[in-house]
């Protein structure tokens, strides 16, 4: 006989935010943080990082003036105005603080530990071209949404996002 399917803890919904010009806040600037960061302005966010001390990568982004560093720890109030949050620090107590308050302000926002406070998780990518492919693992474990990712950059070579271009002018064709 069977065992009954298990139940599925909670399904999310994938989706590729727009951030151009969106205020984003990070709190912590380890390295996890400086991670996250560097995608937020890949993904042309407005960044505002709020750490005592930073990575010598976030140092460098907030005196070329690509980030905003705020040299305190965090304090009920640094979410206001911001589109989304991430929790960063390495003290899950503090991380749930903010991810509590960023809830309570409807914000987006990611939290490092434990994953489950926040109310997204950041997928693992893979990016050819115009192509992206998003690996989540639900926050069980971000080691291996890294290990599916490096095979399917290996399986998504350079053919596809060639293919992409010839079929995106292709449909531009047909509009006109």
């Amino acid at each position: 006989m069977a065992s009954p399917p298990q139940p599925i803890s909670l399904m999310r919904y994938p989706l590729f935010l727009d951030l151009t010009n969106q205020s984003a806040v990070v709190i912590g600037a380890g390295s996890v943080a400086t991670r996250k960061i560097r995608t937020l302005l890949c993904a042309k966010a407005t960044v505002t990082v709020i750490s005592p001390e930073a990575t010598t990568s976030i140092r460098r982004l907030a005196q070329r003036k690509r980030v905003r560093w705020i040299r305190r720890r965090y304090r009920r109030g640094d979410l206001r105005g911001a589109q989304l949050a991430i929790a960063a620090t390495d003290d899950p107590a503090t991380n749930q603080v903010i991810c509590r308050e960023a809830k309570r302000l409807n914000l987006l926002v990611n939290c490092i530990v434990p994953p489950s406070a926040g109310n997204f998780f950041v997928p693992s990518l893979v990016r050819r071209g115009g192509i992206s492919l998003a690996i989540s693992t639900g926050g069980a474990s971000p080691a291996f949404a890294k290990r599916l990712r490096i095979d399917l950059e290996h399986f998504l070579g350079d053919e596809y996002p060639r293919l992409l271009k010839a079929m995106t002018a292709a449909r531009r064709a047909k509009k006109a």
